[in-house]
């Protein structure tokens, strides 16, 4: 029987008491910038968490026809931009934490993704404890990587340094891929999620197509959000180029994966004629950035199973076949954790 597994879902519902804990925090560093402070609690109980899934993701989840989602802390809350590196620290634990007791309480329904502390200037050793953390004590599956932890500014070394090594190195040894994910701008030229994500996926395929480095990782795994911003758009330029300058333009696509969250018929259909099929997991960011209705097809713009069931490929019908490698195959294959975690 096919399942259908979201592979980009956010906490963008959490309870009251998560926002009181984090405006607490900024403050405080807003006050002291070398403010360290402790972890301390965050107050939110199972009842609240209830109470935000049952009425959001999880009702829009078994409306729209979905099993499961892959579940990650609110991306435009991450914010590596404010603070220091132990204001991304407890905030990223206590976020992980949270993610933990959802999927706890629906493990049938969540399956959990985690998010790294990283913070401008800082070793990305801290990431690597996170992750290994998150992984090997509670049980996720993926983690979310920040490419710009510096809000919109792009300071930080390109995803292909040695900087970030010790993460891809952890990553391919816990087996576990990384969805390539920017959190909120605080650069007044990129508007957070419409250009600054969109980007930020382009950017950070151009990054690993130009300088080849995933050859060294042989079983590192991104999935690039938001169909891949301007990529499968511009597919002829990136392979154009990949042609004129000797990159390894089909080698990557061993290591690299888009989702479907692209809200228009038109967008999906693009996405599946120009994405190899086994490169695309069915993805669609809700409760998130887009969520109302478009009024020419009275279907809600982050409804992105419509799309895959209406999708065309050069003017023929998707097949079924087609269809559960979208749905489910993929997803299985790039999270092989998937199957531990149920």
């Amino acid at each position: 029987m096919q399942r259908i597994i979201d592979c980009h879902g956010h906490y963008t519902t959490t309870p009251p008491g998560v926002g009181e804990w984090r405006e607490g925090q900024k403050q405080a560093v807003a006050d002291d910038a070398a403010f360290v402070g402790d972890k301390g609690a965050m107050v939110v109980s199972d009842d609240e968490i209830r109470d935000s899934i049952e009425s959001a993701q999880l009702k829009l989840q078994q409306e729209r026809g979905a099993d499961l989602t892959i579940f990650s802390p609110r991306a435009s809350w991450m914010a590596h931009h404010i603070g220091n590196e132990h204001t991304s620290q407890f905030w990223s634990e206590h976020q992980n934490e949270l993610i933990r007791r959802v999927c706890d309480l629906y493990p049938d329904n969540f399956a959990p993704v985690c998010q790294l502390p990283q913070s401008p200037g800082v070793a990305i050793d801290s990431s690597v404890r996170e992750l290994e953390r998150c992984v090997d004590e509670m049980g996720f599956i993926g983690c979310n990587v920040n490419p710009d932890p510096s809000g919109g500014f792009w300071t930080g070394p390109p995803l292909y340094d040695r900087y970030w090594w010790p993460l891809w190195e952890k990553m391919c040894e816990l087996d576990v891929p990384g969805m390539i994910h920017v959190s909120a701008s605080c650069n007044d030229n990129f508007f957070s999620t419409g250009s600054h994500y969109l980007g930020a996926d382009t950017t950070a395929f151009m990054q690993a197509l130009s300088s080849g480095f995933m050859a060294d990782f042989p079983g590192l795994r991104w999935i690039i959000p938001h169909g891949g911003g301007a990529v499968p758009y511009h597919w002829g330029r990136f392979k154009g180029m990949a042609a004129d300058k000797g990159w390894d333009f089909d080698g990557l696509l061993d290591h690299i994966y888009f989702d479907t969250c692209v809200y228009h018929q038109p967008g999906i259909n693009l996405l599946l004629e120009v994405v190899p099929t086994e490169n695309v997991l069915f993805a669609s960011e809700m409760v998130g950035a887009v969520r109302g209705i478009d009024p020419e097809t009275g279907n809600y713009y982050d409804d992105t199973k419509i799309y895959i069931d209406n999708a065309t490929v050069n003017g023929v019908d998707v097949d079924d076949a087609t269809k559960q490698v979208i749905f489910e195959g993929n997803a299985r294959r790039v999270f092989p954790r998937l199957e531990i975690a149920q």
